[in-house]
């Protein structure tokens, strides 16, 4: 069967190639515009072997870059590698560079790597300039294709292609080996001895090893990495801070982290609200509350203007140690600073409060939160409704839920049952008939229990 099929895609490919040169027009010029390596330009020693290729063969057979259209046209990689080694087998005929860069980006694309180093193969014994576009290319193939191993060892045929790889080359080898923590070490590795090559580890290569590294729990070599940039006369951008500090923070070393930013600081950079959030959220974590209330006040000074998440960040940090009404001077600093609260901003607010029992400050929010067209979730209605029944305000609990069914919300079913049986309590029957009319024109929101 498998041989059966190969005679067919040879046949096919044979039966392609004649029509394609029968029929089509005579090509003028070179013409590959639709593949990515458009940009990079043939060398001086490929352009000669293709105009001495068409020269010879054009007559008997067509030219190459004829050849390389038609191996482009293909959507069967393996039918187009059938057509490739048809035409390579005429007397006097040889294929562009431009048609071994075509077909092996499209048997990397269908994963069939073995195919490709063939081709490598037949390019380096054919005496081909290789530029580095077709190894950026490879090395993404392999990188997509989660073969790490492989990518590390296009580093290597670059070097005996004699084609230089350049800083953006290692780079990528380093993303693609970091990101399997058993090739860390082999990425640390191929990063100390790159120089070496000629090839000189940039910022983002520092940048690659440092993330690896905290990631992976190894901070104090992380550290070591940042210090070697500087006795190397390679500058640290922001990115480089903000991993260190990252790892510090997972690490609780929060205070560390800190003295980072004001290094930062010190050094003129201008930290990135993701290099905010991190030490916020830690200083929150760590109760260390008032040092995260004061770093929020300093970023718009700093450059660096708030914005919904960093505020946030505050308003839970203050609400988890029952400082809710802290949080309610955030939101209130929030809007005067132009950044409006959303629904996350008043549902921990709102969830403070009645946790600690100031109900009129929640019940305030509540209003205030629907009056500006945002739903309340459920839970945070039950909350409230709950909290208001608990110290006997039955009334104004009714008032809640009234309000929210005047709004379109509806409670869950266990909200319902609960001010029920309040109400029960205090024989209000009369308003439950009246709530219960509402209700029946709205749909109860149900989880798990259901109203029978």
């Amino acid at each position: 069967m498998q041989l059966q099929q190969c005679f067919i895609r040879s046949s096919k490919a044979v039966g392609a190639l004649a029509r394609y040169l029968i029929h089509s027009p005579k090509a003028s010029s070179f013409l590959y515009s639709s593949e990515p390596h458009k940009q990079q330009p043939p060398t001086d020693q490929n352009q000669r072997h293709e105009r001495q290729g068409e020269a010879t063969a054009a007559s008997a057979f067509g030219s190459s870059s004829r050849v390389q259209k038609l191996i482009a046209s293909q959507s069967d990689p393996l039918l187009a590698k059938e057509i490739f080694d048809y035409a390579a087998r005429q007397p006097n005929f040889r294929h562009s560079y431009s048609a071994y860069l075509t077909l092996i980006l499209k048997l990397g694309r269908s994963n069939h790597f073995s195919l490709i180093d063939n081709l490598l193969i037949r390019l380096k014994a054919e005496g081909y300039t290789v530029t580095p576009i077709l190894f950026s290319h490879i090395i993404k193939i392999y990188g997509e294709a989660d073969m790490p191993d492989k990518a590390l060892r296009t580093f290597y045929t670059m070097i005996e292609f004699h084609c230089k790889p350049l800083p953006k080359h290692l780079n990528r080898i380093l993303e693609v080996l970091v990101a399997h923590r058993n090739h860390i070490r082999t990425a640390f590795d191929l990063f100390k001895n790159a120089h070496r090559y000629g090839v000189f580890p940039n910022t983002k290569s520092y940048n690659i090893l440092m993330r690896a590294f905290c990631l992976n729990g190894e901070l104090s070599i992380a550290y070591q990495l940042f210090n070697k940039m500087f006795k190397r006369d390679i500058v640290p951008d922001v990115e480089s801070y903000r991993i260190l500090m990252q790892g510090l923070c997972r690490k609780g070393q929060v205070n560390t982290a800190a003295d980072f930013l004001e290094d930062m600081l010190n050094k003129g950079f201008v930290p990135d609200t993701l290099t905010y959030t991190t030490l916020l959220n830690s200083l929150c974590r760590k109760k260390k509350l008032k040092e995260a209330y004061k770093l929020l006040c300093r970023m718009k000074v700093k450059g660096c203007n708030p914005d919904i998440v960093h505020y946030n960040t505050i308003v839970l940090g203050f609400c988890r140690e029952g400082r809710a009404i802290d949080a309610c001077k955030v939101l209130e600093d929030m809007e005067s600073n132009g950044c409006l609260p959303n629904m996350l901003s008043y549902r921990t607010l709102i969830s403070g409060l009645c946790d600690q029992g100031i109900l009129d400050e929640g019940k305030k929010y509540m209003e205030e939160m629907i009056s500006k067209g945002f739903s309340p979730h459920f839970s945070l209605i039950h909350t409230l409704v709950n909290g208001l029944c608990n110290v006997g305000r039955v009334e104004e609990a009714c008032g809640v839920l009234w309000e929210i069914l005047m709004h379109g919300e509806v409670p869950h079913s266990d909200t319902w049952l609960m001010i029920v049986s309040r109400m029960c309590e205090g024989n209000e029957i009369g308003k439950i008939e009246e709530i219960e009319k509402e209700i029946q024109q709205k749909e109860i929101k149900q989880s798990r229990k259901y109203m029978v």
